[in-house]
């Protein structure tokens, strides 16, 4: 639950937002989960056309996807466990907690696309 206080004059206003905020799931753990997991990748189609995606993942910009979840474009991944993913972990985490406000159960992965290439790089 996150907590907005702003304060207008001399009243103070608080607004609690009830919303399960997204967990983040390590890269390393990643391969382990990977099968229950719907792998969404947020970056824009030109960086994964230059960088790579993970395998399995389905690129739906971070915009799309968060229009897709208002209207309901998305309900169909409703009762699975979505992972959503960018180059660092910022869209990533927006992504997932987008999902989770539409009743979705989302997850991000720490770090994003380059946390998870240093683990698979590491691992090798």
């Amino acid at each position: 639950m996150h907590t907005k206080i702003a304060s207008k004059g001399f009243k103070l206003q608080i607004c609690i937002t009830r919303y399960k905020v997204a967990d983040k799931i390590r890269a390393k753990d990643l391969a382990e989960n990977k099968g229950d997991l719907v792998l969404i990748d947020v970056r824009e189609a030109d960086e994964v056309a230059e960088d790579g995606t993970i395998e399995g993942s389905v690129n739906i910009p971070l915009g799309q996807l968060i229009r897709k979840g208002r209207q309901g474009g998305l309900d169909d991944l409703k009762g699975k466990t979505v992972c959503t993913y960018c180059n660092g972990g910022y869209r990533g985490n927006i992504g997932a907690d987008e999902l989770n406000k539409k009743g979705f159960t989302a997850v991000t992965i720490d770090g994003g696309y380059e946390a998870w290439k240093k683990e698979k790089k590491n691992a090798r």
